[in-house]
C-alpha cells in the first residue's frame, strides 16, 4: 500500500513517501479500514521528533493516530462492526505507550473494534478525520476536573483542534453556566458561534488580569503559570502541554470509542460541530506540508489530510 513512512526521527524532512508498505496483519480484536481521510495532531510531531522514544514502537513508522474510513475486514472476534462500515477513531488506545507502528497516514491501517465508533451520518469523512484525538482529549479532561452543568470556565487556545470543542462540549454538552475562551484576533467571532460568552483577544488582553476568575481553566496552550492565576480556589486547572504548575494537572488522553459513541448524538443534532482548518484539507502528497503547518501552532481546528489514495 501507499504509506508515509520515516526511519529516523527529526524533522519533517524524516517523512517519505512509500508506495510498497506491507498492508497490516489484521489481529482478532480488530478491523482493517480502508483510509479515506486522516487528520494530523501536535501528538504526530513530537512522535516524529524522538520526544518518547523510550515508549515508542520500533521505526520504521507509518504516522497517524486520527483515521476516518470504511471498514473491510474484520477479525474473528469483532462483534459489532462489518465490512462497509463508515468508522471513525484514534486507533492508538495510549498516544505514548506503544502506539502501533502503522499509523493512519496509508491507504490501510489496521486498529482495535473498541477504539472506534461509526461515524456520524451527517458529517464527512475529512469532519470526521479530525474529531478523534481531539473530542476524546477534551472530553476526558472536562471528566477529570468533574466539571458539570452550573460550573465557569476559561478555554486557552479556544480556536485549536482541542480548544474548539471543549468550548462546545462545556456548553452543550456538560451545560456550563459560562464559557470563555482565548484566540488571536482573527478567530474571536469562530468562538463565539462555537460558544463562548467571553472572548478574549490575548494579544490586547492577559486573561489572568480579568478580574473574574473560573471554576476550571483548560490550558490547551501549554501556559499553566499563568492559567493558574485565573481559577477559582478550589477550582481545577487542566495543562496539555508544557511545565505544570499546581493546581494544574496533566493527563495523555486514552483512545475510546465508547466516548464517541457518547457523543454521536450532539455531532448529529449539530450542536457539536467539527472545525477544518480552512487551509485544508491537505492531499495525501502534502503530508510534509501539512506537518510543517501544524508545527507552527498556527492552526484553526484541525489539519486534515484527504483524499488517501
Amino acid at each position: 500500500m501507499k504509506a508515509w513512512v520515516y526511519g529516523e526521527y527529526g524533522g519533517v524532512d524524516v517523512l517519505k513517501f512509500d508506495p510498497k508498505v506491507p498492508v497490516p496483519e489484521v489481529k482478532e480484536d480488530q478491523v482493517l479500514i480502508k483510509v479515506v481521510a486522516a487528520a494530523l495532531n501536535p501528538v504526530d510531531a513530537k512522535r516524529r521528533q524522538g520526544k518518547f522514544k523510550a515508549t515508542d514502537s520500533p521505526l520504521p513508522t507509518v504516522p497517524g493516530y486520527d483515521v476516518a474510513g470504511v471498514v473491510v475486514k474484520v477479525g474473528s472476534q469483532v462483534k459489532e462492526l462489518k465490512e462497509g462500515d463508515e468508522v471513525y477513531g484514534d486507533i492508538n488506545e495510549k498516544a505514548l505507550e506503544g502506539p502501533k507502528q502503522f499509523g493512519s497516514l496509508a491507504e490501510y491501517t489496521a486498529v482495535e473494534e473498541k477504539l472506534i465508533a461509526l461515524k456520524p451520518k451527517n458529517i464527512d469523512f475529512v469532519q470526521a478525520a479530525g474529531l478523534p484525538l481531539a473530542i476524546e482529549t477534551a472530553y476526558e479532561g472536562l471528566e477529570r476536573t468533574g466539571f458539570s452543568a452550573g460550573k465557569s470556565i476559561l478555554i486557552l487556545n479556544g480556536s485549536g483542534g482541542v480548544g474548539s470543542l471543549v468550548i462546545q462540549l462545556a456548553k452543550h454538552v456538560f451545560g456550563a453556566s459560562r464559557v470563555a475562551a482565548t484566540s488571536g484576533p482573527r478567530n474571536l467571532e469562530l468562538l463565539k458561534s462555537l460558544g463562548a460568552d467571553l472572548a478574549i483577544d490575548y494579544t490586547k488582553e492577559n486573561f489572568e488580569d480579568l478580574p473574574e476568575k473560573f471554576d476550571v481553566v483548560y490550558d490547551a496552550i501549554g501556559q499553566c503559570d499563568r492559567a493558574v492565576k485565573a481559577v477559582k480556589e478550589g477550582g481545577s486547572v487542566v495543562a496539555l502541554t508544557g511545565a505544570v504548575v499546581p493546581p494544574g494537572f496533566r493527563f495523555v488522553v486514552t483512545s475510546n470509542g465508547e466516548v464517541l459513541k457518547k457523543l454521536n448524538p450532539y455531532l448529529e443534532s449539530g450542536k457539536v460541530k467539527p472545525v477544518v482548518d480552512p487551509k485544508g484539507p491537505f492531499s495525501f502528497a502534502q503530508v510534509a506540508e501539512a506537518f510543517a503547518y501544524i508545527e507552527t501552532n498556527r492552526a484553526t481546528g484541525k489539519v486534515v489530510i484527504h483524499p488517501i489514495p
